[in-house]
């Protein structure tokens, strides 16, 4: 299986890729034999790309199997193949993320400061060491901080030899200026719903109908599909969130799905970051030469303090990441309502919800349910902007209320 099997509805970029990685890999080959060149001006590859496209579109899976394309070390390129085999030793420790030169930078809180930037812009300083090229994947690239991004900024625009960097944005606005500019953009899209059923098939034995339907209500969204086709809590919970809609009839009721929605996303924070932060914290402790509950030995209490801080500034981001998934699943049903008010011929993306949509799609006017969704996207940003959550979402219940 090539690497880029996984790249779902995205031919084009798929074919630059692999032509970038072609040359990469004939300019190192040539340099190896004393032939190459300082220079890969010309070329199909540079040091340092964009990949955009919105979210579930596949940007970080692009950018992998790209890094694993540039370690292939399969035989067959000798013979003409193209790199990226995904069989060889270069191509599956760098998908799996074991790759001494690959290096995946993930966060899961809600920035990404200058000190940890700092520390990757050292090691893309050193050169590769075993692989063909030191592959720096930054998969949330929107989180830089200005000051961050100021520090990223300098390694972009002088790069060591062999060092490439692939930053993952939802678009080129998410990124300074000066840093998109130095880069080789790629813009992904939404992947059709059929390819993202089939690859839930093929690559994680969904039956055809759960990912089917799995894609369909996540309108080809790979991450989301693949967790609501595989998780049962996640599919009761996009239940609950639609019938959000029925039960903002009156004040009352509005207010009250407001904060079930607020307590349902801080359940799921919890759950997700309890068992984390306890194995941290008693692993933080052992290194720290605290045995069982003993006292924390004398100067030590601030290393703790800064991950307790840590750990709640992912807690943070958990809850908003599980409001913002559940924003994003009543925006696709007001979308319903209007693709049937407009007498669309446009499938449903939330089917087991058929009868409220057609209910609310005959007892309202277009003009409201598009206010509807812009009430949605409102209570997103302001999300962003910090705003309480559950002030933000009760106003968002009140705009739904009175449409």
């Amino acid at each position: 299986m090539a690497v880029w099997d996984d790249v779902v509805g995205q031919e084009r970029v798929t074919a630059q890729l692999s032509a970038a990685a072609r040359d990469a890999d004939a300019y190192v080959t040539a340099e190896a034999a004393g032939k190459g060149t300082a220079e890969l001006s010309g070329s199909s590859m540079t040091h340092a790309w964009l990949f955009t496209g919105p979210p579930g579109s596949g940007r970080s899976t692009a950018a992998r199997a790209f890094a694993a394309a540039l370690q292939c070390v399969s035989p067959d390129r000798a013979l003409g193949g193209a790199p990226g085999c995904g069989f060889c030793d270069g191509c599956h420790t760098a998908l799996v993320g074991t790759h001494a030169d690959v290096e995946v930078i993930r966060t899961d809180l809600l920035s990404i400061g200058v000190k940890e930037t700092r520390e990757q812009v050292r090691r893309a300083q050193m050169s590769p060491a075993g692989g063909r090229w030191q592959v720096i994947v930054l998969e949330d690239a929107d989180r830089l901080t200005e000051g961050a991004g100021n520090v990223l900024l300098k390694a972009v625009e002088e790069p060591a030899p062999r060092t490439v960097w692939l930053l993952c944005a939802p678009s080129t606005e998410d990124v300074l200026p000066t840093i998109r500019s130095r880069c080789r953009h790629l813009a992904l899209r939404t992947p059709p719903v059929d390819a993202v059923a089939d690859l839930l098939m093929r690559r994680d034995g969904i039956e055809p109908e759960m990912a089917a339907y799995a894609a369909r209500a996540t309108q080809g969204h790979i991450g989301r599909a693949r967790r609501l086709a595989t998780d049962d809590r996640a599919r009761r919970r996009r239940a609950a969130v639609l019938q959000m809609p029925r039960r903002v009839a009156d004040v009352g009721g509005a207010l009250k799905a407001a904060q079930e929605l607020i307590d349902a996303a801080a359940d799921d924070a919890k759950e997700v970051s309890e068992e984390l932060d306890e194995r941290e914290t008693e692993e933080l402790r052992a290194a720290l030469g605290a045995e069982g509950k003993s006292r924390l030995p004398r100067g030590t209490a601030g290393v703790m303090k800064d991950l307790q801080d840590r750990q709640k500034r992912r807690a943070t981001r958990t809850q908003r990441d599980s409001l913002d998934l559940a924003l994003t699943d009543l925006t696709g049903f007001y979308r319903d309502v209007l693709a049937r008010q407009l007498g669309s011929g446009l499938a449903l993306s939330n089917e087991e919800a058929g009868a409220a949509v057609a209910e609310l799609a005959a007892g309202s006017q277009p003009e409201q349910t598009l206010r509807r969704i812009e009430a949605v996207l409102a209570c997103r940003e302001a999300l962003e902007r910090n705003v309480a959550p559950l002030l933000a979402v009760e106003a968002m219940a009140m705009t739904l209320r009175e449409g």
